[in-house]
């Protein structure tokens, strides 16, 4: 697809960083597959995967975690 962002890269399969605050809980989860543009580095994940991110991080602020940093693991 082409980059809405610089309207001139086309993306492609890579990793992605996601950092995810909520309350007092921020959770970094490295090694997220996502399409990135070439040309600008823009990280675009798609709806699944951020349904999986979504729902570790919400496990993550009940359980009262403050701070973590984990690897991205499929559902």
């Amino acid at each position: 697809m082409t980059c809405v962002i610089c309207k001139n890269g086309k993306t492609r399969l890579g990793k992605a960083t996601v950092a995810l605050e909520r309350e007092d809980t921020t959770l970094v989860v490295k090694a997220v597959p996502a399409q990135v543009c070439a040309n600008c580095g823009e990280e675009y994940i798609g709806e699944e995967t951020t349904s999986c991110l979504l729902k570790t991080a919400e496990e993550a602020a009940r359980a009262g975690v403050q701070v973590d940093i984990r690897q991205y693991t499929a559902a």
